[in-house]
């Protein structure tokens, strides 16, 4: 059962993104469908005139002639025109099909929907359908049609020299359809069945291709490893579409085989009317002709609607994607968000990833006072990522609420919380930018060109042709400056303009002259804590970790810098390390989703509890490293 509305989406989608293009089509389609008709006619009434059979005069006979020779060169250009109309209508589709597609991604204001593996086989398969199957349904319509004029068009011809073989042409096709229709479906099925192995099969391809896992790899002698398992999840993709590739080569060999005995009946019995005088020579040419022609347009027609038909189940996925509700609950009526005056509370905050999973919150009753800094310290596992995913609402609590200046999550736009947050997170992102994008991605309206500052370029910062960002140099220099970071940048070959890639240098010479510097762990760090200096002025600041790939020289550095960004201002920090959160205005525990113990650094160490134990295993791990000879490092994890 075609679902009507699924047709008309993919179909609206193709004539919204260019509308002239569709019409065109429209037009093209109806002629392809006719010329081979009149071809038909004016090759019998050619032949007869030749023969002498109808009485035409020369002069006649040459006019039919001309216009056959005219219909041929239609019938020889016009596929062209329609390949070029099409080849522009699929750019376009795909162009605005694309669009369409990452807005509705971007517009899911949480993560539950990216960490959903389904979704993500959804998405793995949207992208080509949203390109390919508007046209395929849209264009596949036109192509139905198209074939509908031909077979109508000869049907008539052929109902005047034999009204039965119309019947037996229409009902011979009924089996290839059917079996046409049916080999879509298990081919959109298996699609969707193998999306998981493509998946895995990209995985392993992008490890062994990869930057981010090349080092271990080596190292541990992972590439083999993980070749077999690249190449059996290719093997498996193989034989699966093999298998199908077999069941279709039978099923149409079959068919194929039925279509000619038709069509070598339909010839014997033209030659043995003509043999009798029923049919003149013309007669036999148009019989041969048309039902050459029914023939291929119901088998095209057959093959076009059995291709919309997996179209349409492909682009399932691409609608899927489209149609997803939000992960978040989206006030229909959002309150703007006031600048933070009192502080953030967490009131009985339960929190797991679903039903099936463990709880990670338990229970959590948390205050972040406003211009106070709180430290979130705990062993791993502990919930303390948890807890700043749902500070920044990328997810809701299961149970409980959190407050914003006394005004629930829930209520509150959404845009507008995290425009008054800034985070460094754990597992921040190294961009394949140049420097200066990499620190203005934590500003938008620097990244786009937006902020005017009146700053007047530094030395070294010239950009490339293409890079919008001259506006908001003088918030990326200081905030690169204040993280201790702008040395390291400005001393790149190309400065700030210095591309953090060796993806995008499509030239030795390019190479060379600046292009592909890759920075060391550090200065990733702080060319990522840059970010949250440009973002210094939001109401809630939180730092995972902000120190973990520094050296303890660089670590002592970076937290008397953040001492300044801190001062006066509400801040989340979650460290391992006990000495960068002993000066916090307030350390909350977490352990198994609980807090068990929250208070001043002193207060805690004198309690004797679990801060207490953990403060003290890392002082005993520094004492001993010192006793040995050994640099004590300040920066040892839990």
């Amino acid at each position: 059962m075609v679902d009507r509305r699924l047709v008309a989406a993919a179909v609206g989608l193709a004539c919204r993104s260019a509308p002239r293009a569709a019409v065109t089509q429209v037009a093209l389609s109806v002629v392809v469908g006719v010329l081979p008709v009149g071809v038909g006619v004016l090759t019998k009434l050619v032949v007869d005139a030749l023969a002498g059979s109808d009485g035409r005069s020369w002069a006649a006979v040459v006019g039919l002639a001309v216009g056959l020779a005219a219909a041929g060169v239609a019938v020889a250009g016009v596929p062209h025109l329609r390949q070029y109309v099409d080849a522009e209508w699929r750019r376009a589709v795909g162009l605005r099909a694309q669009a369409d597609m990452y807005a509705a991604v971007n517009r899911l204001p949480g993560l539950a929907r990216l960490e959903d593996p389904v979704f993500r086989d959804h998405l793995n398969l949207a992208a080509e359908a949203g390109r390919t199957s508007p046209i395929a349904v849209a264009g596949g319509g036109l192509d139905v049609a198209r074939a509908g004029l031909t077979v109508v068009g000869f049907a008539a011809t052929l109902a005047v020299l034999n009204p039965w073989m119309v019947a037996v042409l229409v009902l011979a096709a009924v089996p290839t359809a059917h079996a046409e229709l049916r080999l879509s479906r298990q081919r959109a099925e298996l699609m969707w069945t193998l999306s998981p192995s493509e998946r895995r099969h990209f995985f392993y391809a992008d490890l062994l291709t990869g930057l981010d896992a090349a080092k271990e790899i080596r190292l541990f002698g992972l590439g083999d490893l993980f070749g077999r398992r690249m190449l059996t999840e290719l093997r498996g993709l193989d034989a699966a579409n093999r298998r199908m590739d077999r069941r279709e080569l039978a099923v149409q060999a079959l068919l194929a085989a039925a279509t000619a005995v038709v069509a070598g009946a339909a010839l014997v019995w033209a030659v043995q009317a003509a043999r009798g005088g029923r049919l003149s020579i013309g007669d036999v040419t148009l019989f041969i002709a048309a039902v050459a022609g029914v023939q291929a347009a119901i088998g095209s027609a057959v093959v076009q609607l059995a291709q919309v038909n997996g179209a349409l189940l492909h682009f399932v996925h691409y609608r899927t994607v489209l149609d997803t509700a939000p992960d978040l609950a989206v006030a229909a009526d959002p309150r703007p968000v006031p600048a933070l005056r009192q502080g953030i509370e967490l009131r009985d905050v339960w929190f797991r990833y679903g039903d099936g999973h463990d709880w990670v919150l338990r229970g959590v009753d948390l205050t972040i006072p406003y211009g106070r800094t709180v430290a979130l310290v705990g062993l791993n596992g502990a919930g303390k990522s948890t807890l700043v995913k749902l500070l920044a609402r990328f997810y809701d609590p299961t149970r409980g609420s959190l407050r914003w200046d006394g005004l629930e999550y829930r209520d509150l736009d959404v845009t507008g919380l995290r425009d008054r947050i800034g985070a460094t997170f754990q597992d921040f992102m190294a961009y394949d930018l140049t420097a200066a994008e990499n620190i203005a991605v934590g500003d938008a309206a620097v990244l786009d060109g937006t902020a005017v500052d009146g700053t007047v370029l530094p030395d070294g910062a010239a950009f490339p042709d293409g890079t919008v960002l001259p506006d908001g140099m003088g918030r990326i220099v200081a905030a690169a400056r204040r993280a201790g970071v702008h040395d390291a940048v400005a001393a790149l070959p190309r400065g700030y303009a210095t591309q953090l890639s060796r993806l995008f240098a499509e030239t030795p010479e390019r190479a060379a002259a600046g292009l592909g510097v890759l920075l060391s762990g550090g200065q990733w760090q702080r060319l990522a804590l840059a970010r949250s200096f440009l973002r210094a002025d939001r109401d809630l600041l939180i730092l995972d970790e902000p120190s973990s790939g520094l050296d303890a020289e660089a670590e002592a550095d970076l937290h008397q810098r953040l001492r300044s960004l801190r001062a006066g201002r509400t801040t989340l920090l979650i460290s391992h390390r006990l000495g960068t959160v002993r000066d916090a205005d307030h350390i909350v525990v977490l352990r198994d989703g609980v807090i068990v113990e929250q208070g001043d650094h002193d207060g805690l160490v004198a309690a004797g509890g679990a801060y207490a134990r953990l403060f003290t295993l890392q002082a005993a791990g520094y004492r001993q490293a010192s006793t040995r000879g050994a640099p004590a490092d300040p920066a040892m994890h839990l």
